[in-house]
């Protein structure tokens, strides 16, 4: 693993338009070269969402010119609509639509508003995009595509009543099976599968703390447990115990569609303070095992800083300023390379604190400390554009 020693001020002061590299990556073009024309940091479709507090910023991709700023609530949270263009606003009235426009219209807030009681997760996958309401436990599943045909009204929606009110997840698979987690207003321990019917297929109750999922190859879905994970793998669920118990915890999966792997957040002291983690889980939706690996001496992160992206590899935005290259089939880490300066940990998890998100080669990261964003170029290690904002980044979303 390559030092990383460089000075700092030069990294994080980059003009737009600037390109520094940082080290050649493996595969990359070597110290001192460009970004190739073909880099996703000239794909103009991007456009990247960020969250602050009272409103919402709308950056080219390419640019990272700011592109928007359209008002909002103080604390907002932003997840892709699955379409590449659209993005979900969570807010008190709901799950709201902005639209993040094209080359030819400028990215709206709009007034289409799916109603919801405490707008939870979304989740897309097999086109379809499942809205979650955590004051009523309801599932709102609509096509995934059907925004972009109608700009004036919501699309078709189906909806499934919960039976009890908690914050938890629900996902559709491709032949129709739909999956919910189960819980009340004491707490969440499971998750149950029912066909396209609404038959019951199977369900399994031994997932205390259940959060979150994450969909790998063949469309194996896995759900984070305060002990481990539950697998669910053509109708049936496997639980996975993990090492520390009775507290290890996954909360949040980071997965590749084409990878049966699965990289998970990991925290295994159920009474540490702050939200920073210093280890990762790893899961083998194949062999239906979990493991969990170290991060490197001084390199702690968030819920927001993994991400999945070239060679279906983990990246993980660490406090130590490095993004640190993980390889979850030997669970080795493989590389790091610096992009902002060390930063502390959030006092509260709403609190904004650097953030990575993945678009083909392009991560893109926020430093807000410096009211930043930097595009990074994965295979070659290097900040492709810079950009300094009028606002502090808080949640961040890719519209592709």
């Amino acid at each position: 693993m390559r030092s990383f020693s460089l000075p700092r001020a030069g990294l994080v002061a980059l003009a737009i338009g600037a390109t520094v590299t940082l080290s050649a990556c493996a595969g990359g073009t070597g110290p001192g070269s460009a970004a190739p024309a073909s880099s996703p940091a000239t794909d103009t479709a991007t456009r990247v969402a960020l969250s602050y507090p009272g409103g919402i910023l709308v950056l080219d991709g390419d640019t990272l010119e700011t592109v928007a700023d359209l008002p909002s609530e103080e604390f907002t949270r932003l997840n892709p609509a699955g379409d590449e263009r659209h993005v979900m606003v969570t807010t008190s009235a709901g799950f709201q639509v902005l639209d993040a426009g094209t080359s030819t219209t400028a990215p709206e807030l709009t007034d289409l508003v799916f109603e919801a009681a405490k707008p939870g997760h979304v989740v897309t996958h097999g086109g379809k995009t499942v809205l979650y309401a955590d004051g009523t436990s309801d599932s709102t599943i609509f096509d995934t595509d059907a925004l972009l045909a109608s700009t004036d009204s919501l699309p078709e929606v189906e909806t499934i009543p919960g039976v009890e009110a908690h914050h938890g997840v629900s996902i559709v698979l491709t032949d129709g099976t739909f999956l919910t987690t189960v819980g009340n207003a004491d707490g969440r321990n499971g998750v149950v599968a029912k066909d396209a019917s609404g038959a019951p297929i199977a369900e399994s109750s031994d997932c205390p703390g259940v959060h979150g999922e994450g969909t790998a190859k063949d469309e194996v879905v896995v759900f984070g447990c305060e002990n481990g994970a539950l697998v669910y793998d053509g109708g049936t669920f496997t639980k996975l115990t993990a090492p520390d118990q009775p507290y290890g915890r996954m909360g949040n999966a980071y997965v590749s569609e084409n990878s049966a792997l699965i990289v998970g957040d990991y925290k295994d002291d159920r009474d540490a303070e702050g939200y920073l983690l210093h280890r990762l889980a790893l899961i083998d939706t194949a062999a239906k095992t979990q493991s969990v690996v170290d991060m490197p001496a001084g390199a702690e992160y968030t819920f927001r800083d993994v991400a999945r992206g070239p060679g279906d590899l983990a990246y993980v935005l660490a406090s130590d300023g490095a993004i640190h290259v993980l390889d979850p089939a030997t669970g080795e880490f493989t590389d790091a390379f610096p992009v902002i300066d060390p930063w502390e940990g959030p006092v509260e998890w709403q609190d904004a604190h650097p953030a990575i998100k993945v678009s083909g080669d392009l991560a893109y990261v926020t430093e807000p400390a410096k009211n930043a964003v930097h595009a990074v170029d994965l295979t070659t290690c290097e900040i492709v554009k810079s950009a300094t904002l009028e606002q502090t980044p808080n949640e961040i979303a890719l519209t592709k």
